[in-house]
């Protein structure tokens, strides 16, 4: 952080950034440690998972046994009316049906939802990406806000002496009073840029808490090294599918393949099996009845065999839509990984030109003014597009560096590289 504009405030002794960040510092890696600690997405899609590999236990087991209970046969008139036991064929039953799910069946059930848990992971790891460079844009947005409140503070105090050097040469009549006001107003605009630059530091820091879930300290870290390039734009076409959010929607084509090769076996159906035990009244032989059960798929191509072709239809269209995702994909990485290299050569020629050469007018002028060649109208408006090179600097490089955030940050191991850091 700070790469390229620290460096160049320091040696211009317009800002020091070290002292800024010296009492109890707040690393990246510390930042994102917290965030995924504290992420309730991540333990949402956690438990979504659990209980996919629970339900997928269950589905790979037949349906329960049914008990079957009844009195059969019993007569409604005559002599015997409402008798358990005098008619002949009056009987008791008790009995048990199962049916007998194919074990295909029952292990592309188990196999739907184990893929479901799998997709649940692969959303778990979107989270944690997610998570991960939403905590560093906060983070790296902190950063340079407490930067930019340390620019204008320096810009206030030389603000002021210029005030105080044209409040002197009024009373001793070398200066009118237009230049005291005109001093007197540019610490007053300076003095509302703070305003504002205070606030950017407390939303920043109302960010950064968000995610972490603890207020942050006033001092940060030490930064990565955000010059070096956060992924290989040859490697992310090569093993983009291999990224979270490719990886869901693999998941989900699974899911989908296998809804359709069950509906193919569900054009095979089961039959169900039931014994009973049948009691007699007294004198008459007790019986035992068994026998199956075939549902008839009497009108299959406008039933099962329709619904086959809709389960193959989703499943070419769950992998169409994740080719183009794919293809969207790469092609958006690619265009802000070229953003950040931009950014990055901008921010260079900021510090090895355009900085110096504002800083070179705001001497220039400093001196014409004490030697009475320059109004101090003119040094006022040199140090106001000083300082506004200085922050467009500053906020070229934060917007650089959370383009490098969101590009480093992109697959589970890059995340715990990250993490594992020296906090």
């Amino acid at each position: 952080m700070f790469s390229f504009v620290c460096r160049a405030l320091a040696a211009a002794g317009i800002l020091a950034c070290a002292p800024a960040f010296a009492a109890a510092p707040l690393t990246l890696a510390a930042a994102q440690r917290a965030a995924q600690a504290h992420s309730a997405q991540m333990h949402a899609r956690a438990a979504a998972a659990a209980a996919a590999r629970e339900l997928a236990v269950a589905a790979g087991q037949r349906p329960d046994p049914v008990l079957r209970a009844g009195i059969d046969n019993l007569p409604l008139s005559g002599p015997d009316k409402y008798s358990l036991g005098a008619d002949t064929m009056t009987m008791r039953r008790i009995g048990v049906a199962q049916e007998l799910t194919r074990a295909g069946k029952l292990a592309l059930r188990s196999e739907r939802y184990l893929h479901e848990a799998e997709r649940s992971d692969a959303e778990g790891d979107v989270a944690r990406s997610e998570v991960a460079r939403a905590t560093a844009s906060a983070w790296f947005e902190l950063g340079y806000a407490q930067a930019a409140v340390k620019l204008v503070e320096q810009a206030i105090e030389a603000a002021g002496r210029e005030r105080a050097a044209s409040e002197a040469a009024y009373r001793a009549g070398r200066a009118a009073q237009a230049e005291v006001i005109a001093a007197r107003e540019q610490i007053a605009l300076l003095e509302d840029r703070r305003s504002a630059a205070d606030q950017r530091v407390r939303s920043a820091a109302l960010e950064l808490e968000r995610w972490t879930g603890a207020a942050p300290p006033a001092a940060l870290g030490a930064a990565p090294d955000t010059s070096i390039p956060p992924l290989d734009a040859a490697i992310l076409a090569r093993d983009a599918a291999s990224h979270p959010e490719i990886a869901v929607l693999d998941r989900q084509i699974a899911i989908v393949e296998t809804d359709a090769r069950l509906a193919d076996a569900e054009r095979r159906p089961d039959w169900s099996a039931e014994v009973a035990f049948q009691q007699r009244g007294p004198g008459y032989p007790n019986m035992l009845s068994f026998g199956v059960s075939v549902p008839l798929q009497w009108d299959r191509p406008n039933r099962q065999d329709r619904v086959l072709a809709a389960r193959r239809a989703m499943a070419s269209h769950a992998q169409d839509e994740r080719d183009e995702s794919l293809r969207a994909y790469v092609a958006d990485k690619r265009r802000l990984l070229e953003e950040w290299r931009t950014g990055r050569e901008r921010s260079a020629r900021y510090v090895t030109v355009l900085i110096p050469l504002a800083a070179e007018r705001s001497g220039a002028l400093l001196a014409a003014y004490a030697g009475g060649k320059a109004s101090l109208a003119e040094l006022l408006a040199a140090r106001r597009q000083e300082l506004e090179v200085r922050l467009q600097a500053l906020q070229l490089e934060a917007d650089t560096d959370r383009l490098w955030a969101q590009l480093r940050f992109l697959t589970p191991a890059a995340i715990a590289a990250s993490i594992k850091e020296a906090p």
